[in-house]
């Protein structure tokens, strides 16, 4: 079943093409990935995609509707990790799980015991009465995913997951992202780092200057092209992941 689906998506900002009439289709249980460097358009598709902005033109809709038409009925679905740290610094961890509960129409009494059921799941319960800015780095990033869980959705979205984590705490966001995938959640993703990839993508769309070069599994990226993801990137565009 077919979770998202856009056809000739083009965002611009004045003059600049950000994506370039693009299209995809994603599966229900699947993780997508969108790789590329900063500026291929990755995140503005998605930002799309989580109805954060609208398209120039094009068609995009996520569980069969209109994100231009349907805004609110798809967010409701769906949760967002984000790539910067937007966690309320004057609340605990507890009380941002809380607060941003009351966005879904979640009562505390059935939020409580979800956000304590999501701080066991990213190994933050004895966190659960300081402030954020007593958190590390790799701590921070597992609270925004038990956030981003909080009103249990079909679809995840994560703009660069990792970006910034030591391995060790990069490693521990994966392992928790690879359960939702085995629990059928649909993941879609944007990510520079070719480890990243292989670990959790299903398939991957190798973006470049707001156009998708190609779709396939990493795998087969690799069997087809030869050599590592980087290698691939570089033979496809002619520009490392880097630039």
């Amino acid at each position: 079943m077919v979770i998202v689906s856009a056809k000739g998506l083009v965002k611009k900002y004045d003059s600049l093409c950000a994506v370039d009439g693009i299209d995809f289709e994603i599966g229900r249980g699947e993780c997508f990935g969108f790789l590329g460097p900063n500026g291929a358009g990755k995140t503005t598709a998605m930002r799309i995609i989580h109805c954060y902005m609208p398209p120039t033109s094009g068609e995009v809709k996520v569980f069969g509707m209109d994100v231009t038409r349907n805004p609110g009925e798809i967010k409701a679905r769906l949760g967002v990790m984000p790539q910067d740290n937007n966690l309320d610094p004057d609340l605990t961890v507890f009380e941002n799980l809380i607060v941003y509960a009351r966005y879904f129409d979640i009562m505390k009494k059935d939020s409580t015991p979800l956000a304590w059921e999501l701080l066991d799941f990213v190994e933050l319960r004895e966190k659960a009465r300081v402030k954020i800015d007593q958190l590390s780095g790799g701590m921070k990033h597992r609270l925004l995913l038990a956030r981003s869980l909080i009103n249990s959705p079909e679809l995840l979205i994560l703009d660069e997951p990792t970006t910034g984590l030591d391995p060790h705490s990069r490693h521990a966001v994966w392992g928790k992202l690879n359960y939702l995938k085995s629990k059928n959640t649909t993941l879609i993703l944007t990510t520079h780092y070719m480890e990243e990839a292989e670990n959790l993508c299903d398939r991957v769309a190798i973006m470049d200057s707001g156009k998708i070069v190609t779709v396939d599994s990493p795998s087969g990226l690799m069997s087809m092209h030869g050599g590592r993801l980087e290698d691939v990137y570089l033979k496809l565009t002619g520009r490392s992941l880097e630039g």
